[in-house]
């Protein structure tokens, strides 16, 4: 016996692509409110910014932390799919862009900041711009669609390749990240420090 979804009529489907949107301006007012710039203090917006070790990293639309973003979308998506695949993908995505957003918050308060100053490579980091927050929870939607569309293993594949492209090239990726925030590590630390 084959198993049928309900169909959501388009207004319900539009419902929730605004209920996304919404959440994408609360987060930035919420960043606004909490003294987070607007745009890089530089004075520019850059689509793409590639010096990991610099004030400017995380301040534009696109640097090598956009790469773990996408990864989130494949992964929230995959999560969505396990838990709540009954429901409309829209509202899938209204809820996985929740959990960026509120990721995106957290990341930028005081705790988490001084938590990577103290455990990884971002040894001078602020925090993002307001523009790389919504730019970040874009590229999250960005993997989302795509774990949507692509079979189960082009989406696992993908994910392992963003996160291996990532570290080669920077020495740092969502897995690393989050290892170094939750149990950091001083030969981690050193080989991304490239000592």
């Amino acid at each position: 016996m084959a198993t049928t979804f309900p169909t959501v009529k388009p207004s319900h489907a539009r419902r929730w692509w605004w209920v996304t949107l919404a959440i994408v301006a609360v987060m930035a007012l919420v960043l606004l409110a909490m003294g987070r710039t607007p745009i890089c203090t530089c004075g520019t917006v850059k689509l793409w910014y590639g010096t990991v070790q610099s004030a400017e990293n995380s301040q534009h639309i696109a640097d090598w932390y956009s790469l773990s973003h996408v990864v989130h979308g494949l992964i929230f998506y995959g999560l969505g799919w396990l838990t709540l695949r009954r429901r409309p993908w829209q509202m899938r995505m209204a809820l996985a862009t929740l959990l960026e957003a509120a990721w995106e918050v957290l990341e930028n308060s005081p705790v988490i900041i001084d938590r990577y100053r103290a455990v990884t490579i971002a040894l001078g980091y602020e925090g993002d711009s307001v523009v790389n927050s919504v730019a970040d929870i874009g590229w999250m939607l960005l993997g989302f669609a795509l774990a949507r569309r692509l079979p189960l293993w082009a989406t696992v594949a993908l994910g392992i390749a963003l996160e291996l492209l990532a570290l080669a090239v920077i020495r740092d990726n969502l897995t690393l990240n989050l290892w170094m925030l939750i149990a950091p590590s001083d030969a981690i630390r050193s080989w991304q420090a490239g000592a």
